[in-house]
């Protein structure tokens, strides 16, 4: 595979917020993620679910703009925007043609600096309307069984701060009110911490030298989790629900993105559930018919890593189904072919030159890896260590991170038992 040309840069202000950038010099499109350290983990215990809330009552009214006039300001931009509250972080981010960052950086520094829900006379609706979404999107989980499972799953095998869903809680979210979304504003909204991701069409020290005028004002540091992240393991839960399908839910160890191991980890996951040619779909689907869907994916806090994997089948061969999930589990740390290894790499390969094709696929990925590795990794540095990766490599993984101590939460008719191999 060709070389990438693209150059990562970084500037980091005096208040604490770090700005990445990626120029591509053929694209027209620009793309930005905030990444803001504030995320359920460190939320107020009794407020569960308020990092979701405040994340999208920002949206709804800032600087002098009402919620209308700055949807409207948006539209006039073409904004394609988003973001979400995650575990560790809640994201701001969009895409729109190079020419108009200026005007949209403008209208975030009023989104995150100056809300208008920091008002004393922001209108009840629009945050109690937050609110009540809040409250819909977790009554959802009842209709969507698998969904409440993980939900289930993440909090028993992180019993700590980890555990909390950015869904949140009932009563946590019934308790909120316009002075606690301003008080958490403003203990958790702060720059140390906090990244600017750019990506596409850009003009880096023009982004550096605006970014720096308007948020000049900002300053402090938001509460950490203050602890490792923990983990219970090896567990069994089961949710009874009478449903026509069984779900099937296992947790267990993985590598942070700091290790050594990270791309033979990375490799290995996808042999396991990177396609239908995988060794999930292939053993516990095809061959034995024993599930309608069946996966595997790999997962990171910093300084953890994790899988979750998922099996949906009926409750009469759902015994079997956890039995062979999870001897397959175990089965690849006894060696992988190089015929995997190279479709996997494949994969990841293919992928990875997707996400350069979208500036806003790569600004997301490059705050993240901010985050989590306190750099940038070039796109050469990432398919380096893809083709790194080998037969000897993945097994000198697994001798090092055996997968074992599974943790498992089911959800059906059919309360299972955990075999003794595993």
């Amino acid at each position: 595979m060709a070389a990438y040309q693209t150059t990562t840069r970084t500037h980091r202000l005096s208040n604490g917020l770090t700005i990445v950038g990626e120029p591509m010099a053929e694209k027209q499109a620009a793309a930005w993620n905030f990444l803001i350290p504030a995320g359920s983990a460190t939320e107020p215990a009794q407020r569960a679910g308020i990092t979701g809330v405040l994340e999208g009552v920002s949206y709804r009214g800032a600087g002098g703009r009402n919620a209308r006039e700055l949807s409207e300001a948006f539209d006039d931009l073409g904004v394609d925007r988003g973001g979400a509250a995650d575990v560790e972080y809640s994201t701001y981010g969009g895409a729109t043609l190079g020419d108009y960052l200026p005007p949209v950086m403008e209208l975030y520094a009023d989104i995150l600096l100056r809300p208008q829900l920091l008002r004393d006379d922001f209108p009840a609706e629009e945050w109690q309307a937050q609110v009540a979404l809040a409250l819909q999107s977790l009554e959802s989980l009842e209709d969507v069984p698998a969904r409440k499972m993980f939900e289930q799953l993440r909090l028993a095998y992180f019993p700590g701060a980890h555990g909390h869903s950015p869904l949140g809680t009932e009563a946590g979210l019934k308790a909120i009110t316009l002075a606690d979304l301003q008080a958490d504003h403003q203990a958790r909204y702060k720059p140390e911490g906090a990244i600017l991701a750019v990506a596409g069409g850009i003009d880096f020290d023009a982004i550096v030298a605006q970014v720096e005028t308007l948020f000049a004002g900002w300053s402090g540091a938001a509460p950490s989790p203050g602890e490792p992240v923990a983990v219970e393991t090896p567990i069994y839960q089961h949710i009874t629900q009478e449903t026509n399908q069984q779900h099937i839910g296992v947790a267990w160890a993985g590598v942070p993105s700091t290790s050594e191991f990270n791309y033979d980890y990375r490799i290995a996951m996808s042999i396991l559930s990177g396609s239908m040619g995988a060794r999930l779909f292939t053993e516990v689907r095809e061959k034995r018919g024993l599930v309608y869907s069946v996966s595997a994916s790999p997962s990171t806090y910093r300084g953890c890593g994790y899988n979750m994997a998922y099996a949906g089948t009926t409750p009469e061969r759902s015994q079997e189904t956890l039995d062979v999930l999870l001897a397959e589990l175990v089965r690849i740390a006894d060696g992988v072919t190089q015929e995997e290894v190279e479709r996997a790499k494949i994969g990841m390969l293919s992928r990875l030159v997707m996400q350069d094709e979208s500036s806003r696929a790569r600004a997301a990925g490059i705050a993240r890896d901010q985050f989590m590795l306190g750099r940038v990794r070039s796109l050469d540095e990432v398919t380096e260590g893809i083709n790194r990766v080998s037969v000897d490599s993945i097994q000198n993984f697994y001798q090092a991170h055996p997968p074992r101590d599974f943790s498992v939460v089911t959800l059906g008719p059919a309360d299972l038992k955990m075999p003794e191999a595993v």
